[in-house]
């Protein structure tokens, strides 16, 4: 009998082999001739030579049906180096990009492509390769920050790879816009291993006869093992969130679960072995099978899940030690635990504390910190950092503390932090 690993290989030889432009030996130059009558035929209605591939064919039809313009020059954009960077420190890619630079990045200068690694929206977030390549494919708008999503630039490998959620090798003329028809692309999509969620695409780029087929299988491999980094740090995670959830759990009684934002379980106490429950939210129940209604109580890095009392409330009460060296966030509900800060993030914490449940936006956030708007990037960074600390305690969109936490204030106008504090925001409350 074929074992699981040998039947999944033989699945993904045969996907990749569907998935290749071009057969080994096919007259490139030929094919690119051929392509491109069947591109012309396909948007004057007249007969075609031959059918285009029916991932292709799909891709037209979408292209055409967003009015993509088969004769523009450049793709939306590009971003602006600021948003960029926003959504570079974003991605959970940037987390696996050495394992991709490893896989692709020399294959790709000694092949005379570039390696190009995009979000889920296809704005391109990284880019690296030969650098004739990269001359090239400036021309084309094919840089960091440009949206190259089929609704931008019609059928491209990493546009195409998106809207089909699988892997592509789009070769010259079968690319929707007739200034890509000297390129050649094969993209496939980076999926998160805990939810399945799209996060972007890896994609090697370059001239249309350096085209091969065993690019998709290249391509698919370090996809594969970026995925498999990911699923690694999952499991880090979840074992540094079991040393503070099984403690919790072990000295308090009754059932409950420590879980992380996807609803993954590092510790569990009083019930049967269970892998996942539904991801956690600061504003709503939780139904948890062995354990009914939860309210979800933020813990560092995830969720402690408890029955709920009959109002299906769990009181929780955040203190703010800053006088301690270091400052200290300190949390109060079925169980209590503290947590050091640097003292960047106990002046937001002071920030927000004062804001109330309208809370802050970075633009605001920055002007507290620095007395301007310019750190916009700095301060998206920081909450996020903060934000992985201290779970559901603090919420985005504006940045704010959760409304079911009630706020000890107290000695906060006397305290070090305010005192010694250069940001402007923080030294307006000395006194108060």
């Amino acid at each position: 009998m074929e074992s699981s690993d040998s039947a999944d290989g033989v699945r993904d030889g045969r996907e990749q082999a569907g998935v290749c432009a071009v057969r080994p030996g096919t007259d490139l130059g030929r094919h690119a001739r051929m392509l491109a009558r069947v591109h012309d035929a396909h948007l004057s209605g007249d007969p075609a030579p031959a059918q285009a591939r029916r991932l292709v064919t799909r891709s037209w039809w979408r292209a055409r049906a967003q009015g993509v313009d088969p004769d523009a020059a450049d793709p939306r954009g590009p971003l602006g180096v600021a948003e960029v960077e926003k959504r570079r420190a974003g991605s959970p890619l940037a987390a696996v990009l050495p394992t991709l630079r490893s896989a692709l990045t020399s294959v790709a200068e000694d092949a005379r492509h570039v390696m190009v690694v995009s979000d889920a929206d296809g704005v391109l977030l990284w880019r690296e390769g030969a650098t004739a390549v990269r001359r090239r494919a400036d021309g084309l708008g094919f840089t960091e920050g440009a949206d190259w999503s089929e609704a931008s630039v019609g059928t491209n490998a990493i546009g195409t790879a998106l809207a089909e959620d699988g892997p592509v090798q789009i070769f010259s003329a079968e690319h929707f816009v007739r200034s890509h028809h000297h390129w050649t692309c094969t993209a496939s999509p980076v999926h998160d291993p805990r939810s399945g969620e799209l996060l972007g695409v890896v994609d090697l780029s370059g001239p249309a006869e350096t085209i091969h087929p065993t690019t998709v299988a290249l391509v698919h491999t370090a996809v594969r093992l970026a995925e498999a980094g990911l699923w690694r740090r999952h499991e880090a995670r979840l074992d540094a969130l079991r040393t503070i959830g099984a403690p919790m759990l072990a000295g308090s009684p009754g059932p409950g679960l420590v879980v992380d934002d996807h609803g993954w379980v590092a510790a569990a106490s009083g019930l049967p072995p269970v892998e996942r429950v539904g991801a956690p939210s600061a504003d709503r129940l939780l139904a948890v099978h062995g354990l009914g209604a939860c309210r979800p109580e933020p813990v560092p890095g995830g969720w402690l899940l408890r029955p709920a009392d009959a109002g299906g409330r769990v009181r929780m009460r955040l203190g703010l030690d800053l006088d301690g060296r270091p400052p200290r966030a300190i949390v109060d509900g079925s169980t209590r635990w503290v947590h050091p800060l640097s003292t960047r993030h106990a002046e937001v914490l002071v920030l927000l504390a004062r804001a109330g449940e309208a809370g802050l936006d970075a633009a605001a956030l920055s002007t507290g910190l620095y007395g301007d708007r310019d750190h916009l990037v700095t301060v998206r960074a920081e909450m996020s950092r903060l934000r992985r600390r201290l779970g559901g305690i603090l919420l985005a969109r504006p940045y704010r503390i959760a409304p079911d936490v009630e706020i000890d204030m107290a000695g906060l106008g006397s305290s070090r932090i305010v005192r010694d504090s250069a940001a402007p925001g923080v030294a307006a409350l000395r006194g108060a």
